[in-house]
C-alpha cells in the first residue's frame, strides 16, 4: 500500500499565526523587563509604551488577515473555477452545471484526514511496544513460578518471547495506534502434554462455543500411566479442571496464574522503566486478558507521546505458529453460560489464535497484487464506514452492531472475496476503490441475509491450508466455524439494514462526521450525471 505525506492547511496556518504571535509577545515581554528604564520625562515614557503596543497589534493583525485571505482564496478557487471546453457556450457559474464532489474524492479525503494511520507515529508506537513488553517478558521468565507448585519444575512459565498480533502488525489499523495485541506463549512443564479437540462438533453446544477448543492432559511418548498420574498430580491440581473423568487444562486458572505472574514481574521492572514512561496493569478477570498501559512520562520529548494499551494474552503452542488462547473470545450476545451440554464447563473451553496463518495469507495475497493494490485500504474503509454506521445508536444497539460487524469478520469477509475470485489481482487499483467497497458491504449483506453464513479462513477442511502452509491435524479436522451462527435473524437482518443504508447516506455522513468541510462543489459536463447508489436488489 502505498503512503505519503499531506499537509493539513486547517492545523498548518493557526499553528503558523500562534508561533508568530508568541515569538511578538515573547519579545515585547522580554523588552519591558529588561531592566530600569532611564529616567525620562513622563511625555517620552508614555510614548514609548504606544510605540512598543503598536507594532505587537500591527504583526497579529496582519497575521490573522493574511489566514484569512488565503483561505478565502482556496475557497474561491474551489468554487469559481473557469468554465471547461466541454462546457460549450454555459457559463461556468450555472448552479445546475456544479455537483458534489463524487464518492471517489470524499472517500480519498476521508482516507486521507481521518482514516489513514501515519506510519511514522505508527512505527513509533510498535517499536515502543515491543521494547516495553519485551523487558517485561524476560522479567516473568527470569521469575519463574516459586512457590506456586512444590518442587516447582511442574509449574507454568513464560517461554520468554511474545507475538505481536492484530491489525497494527497486519497493516490496516485505522485512526490511532493506540491499542495493541500481543501473544505471551507459556511453557508446559516437559511431563505434561496436551490432547486438543474442537467443539464444533457438538451439535447441543451454544452456536457462540463452536470455535473453541478442549485441551485434556496426556502423557507424554514414553512415560508410563501411573507414575505419570502421580508425577503430574500437583500441575493438574492447580492448573485444571475435571470434565468427563479426564483433567482439562483450564483457562480460567491459567488466565488468573498468567495475571498474578505479570503484576510481580511488573514490579520488578516498573523502576527501570520510570525514566522512559509509566506503565501499570489492569486485571481483566475472568472474562478478559490483563491490559498493560502505558503513559509517557513528563521527561518524555519524543514525537509520538501517545498513551497506549497493550492487551496481553496467555497462549499455549499448538504447533505450526498456531496459539490455544484464554480466555476464548466469545462473541456470543447471550452472555456466559451456567450450564453446557454433555459436562462440559466453560472453564475448560479454550479459543484459537490463527493469526499467523492469516497474517501469510495476507502476504501472499499482496505479492499476486500489482503495484497499488486497495486490498488493506478498502478493509480500513470498511471498518470506518462500520464505525460511521454506529452513530445515532443506543450502548446497547451499538455493542450489538459492533460485535456482527467485528474487524474480524470485515478482515474474514475481505479474505473471502479475495480467495473466491478468479483473479484477485485484477481490478483492485486505486481507481476501482468504491466499486471495490460497494462489492464487500454487498457480500457482507449477503452473508447476514442470503447465505446466512461467513466461515472462519484458516479452520476446517474448507480453510486455505495450501495457501498458508501446514496447519496441526486438530485445525484441518475441526468442523467449519461460521462467524455469525452466534447471531440470530433478527439481528442479523437489522444489521444488514443499516450496513446498506449507511452506505447509501455514505456522502452525507463524510460531510457531517469525517473529512475535510472545505470541500465544496466542483464543475460537471452536463452529460455526467452525479455519481449515486444503485438500489439494492430485493
Amino acid at each position: 500500500m502505498s503512503v505519503h505525506y499531506t499537509l493539513n492547511l486547517r492545523v498548518f496556518w493557526p499553528l503558523v499565526i500562534g508561533l508568530f504571535t508568541a515569538i511578538v509577545c515573547l519579545y515585547h515581554v522580554l523588552r519591558g523587563s529588561g531592566g530600569a528604564r532611564a529616567e525620562a520625562p513622563d511625555g517620552a515614557d508614555d510614548a514609548d509604551h504606544e510605540d512598543g503596543g503598536f507594532p505587537l497589534l500591527k504583526v497579529s493583525a496582519l497575521l490573522l488577515l493574511g489566514y484569512i485571505l488565503l483561505r478565502c482564496r482556496h475557497a474561491v478557487r474551489q468554487r469559481f473555477l473557469p468554465a471547461s471546453p466541454r462546457l460549450g457556450n454555459h457559463s461556468a457559474f450555472s448552479p445546475r452545471h456544479f455537483r458534489e464532489p463524487s464518492l471517489g474524492i470524499l472517500l480519498e479525503s476521508y482516507y486521507e484526514h481521518d482514516v489513514r494511520l501515519s506510519p511514522h507515529v505508527l512505527g513509533h508506537s510498535k517499536a515502543h511496544v515491543s521494547r516495553i513488553v519485551g523487558e517485561l517478558v524476560r522479567a516473568g521468565r527470569a521469575r519463574g513460578s516459586p512457590g506456586l507448585i512444590p518442587g516447582g519444575t511442574l509449574a507454568l512459565a513464560f517461554r520468554g518471547d511474545f507475538i505481536q498480533v492484530g491489525s497494527a502488525y497486519e497493516q490496516h489499523k485505522i485512526r490511532r495506534p493506540d491499542a495493541f495485541d500481543v501473544l505471551v506463549p507459556l511453557r508446559l512443564p516437559p511431563l505434561v502434554a496436551l490432547e486438543p479437540r474442537s467443539l464444533g462438533t457438538q451439535p447441543a453446544l451454544a452456536p457462540a462455543f463452536h470455535g473453541c477448543f478442549a485441551c485434556a492432559l496426556k502423557a507424554p511418548p514414553g512415560a508410563s500411566g501411573s507414575h505419570w498420574l502421580r508425577d503430574c498430580k500437583p500441575f493438574a491440581d492447580s492448573f485444571c479442571v475435571d470434565v468427563r473423568g479426564r483433567r482439562h487444562l483450564s483457562s480460567t486458572l491459567v488466565l488468573r496464574w498468567f495475571q498474578s505472574h505479570l503484576q510481580r514481574s511488573l514490579a520488578t521492572v516498573r523502576y527501570s522503566l520510570e525514566e522512559r514512561c509509566r506503565v501499570s496493569l489492569t486485571p481483566g478477570g475472568l472474562e478478559q486478558p490483563p491490559t498493560l498501559h502505558i503513559l509517557p512520562c513528563r521527561t518524555d520529548y519524543g514525537c509520538c507521546r501517545l498513551s497506549m494499551a497493550v492487551r496481553l494474552i496467555p497462549a499455549v503452542h499448538l504447533g505450526e505458529g498456531v496459539f490455544l488462547v484464554a480466555p476464548p473470545p466469545l462473541s456470543s450476545p447471550f452472555g456466559p453460560l451456567s450450564e453446557l451440554p454433555g459436562g462440559l464447563r466453560a472453564d475448560a473451553m479454550w479459543g484459537v489464535n490463527t493469526a499467523r496463518q492469516e497474517q501469510k495469507l495476507l502476504g501472499w495475497l499482496q505479492e499476486r497484487a500489482p503495484p497499488g493494490a486497495c486490498y488493506l485500504k478498502c478493509l480500513q474503509l470498511l471498518k470506518a464506514l462500520r464505525d460511521l454506521g454506529a452513530h445515532g445508536l443506543d450502548p446497547a444497539a451499538a455493542t450489538q452492531w459492533g460485535r456482527i460487524l467485528s474487524s474480524y469478520v470485515l478482515k474474514t469477509a475481505l479474505l473471502a472475496v479475495l480467495l473466491h475470485e478468479r483473479a484477485p489481482e485484477q481490478g483492485w487499483d486505486e481507481a476501482h476503490l468504491a466499486k471495490r467497497l460497494e462489492q464487500l458491504v454487498r457480500f457482507l449483506r449477503d452473508c447476514l441475509l442470503r447465505r446466512q453464513t461467513l466461515f472462519h479462513c484458516v479452520l476446517g477442511p474448507g480453510g486455505a491450508a495450501a495457501e498458508v502452509g501446514p496447519l496441526p491435524k486438530v485445525l484441518r479436522e475441526a468442523a467449519p466455524v461460521d462467524l455469525l451462527a452466534a447471531f440470530d435473524n433478527h439481528a442479523r437482518e437489522l444489521a444488514a439494514t443499516r450496513l446498506l443504508s449507511t452506505w447509501r447516506r455514505l456522502p452525507q455522513l463524510l460531510r457531517v462526521y469525517g473529512g475535510p468541510r472545505y470541500l465544496v462543489r466542483c464543475p460537471l459536463p452536463r452529460s455526467q450525471h452525479t455519481q449515486g447508489f444503485p438500489k439494492d436488489e430485493p
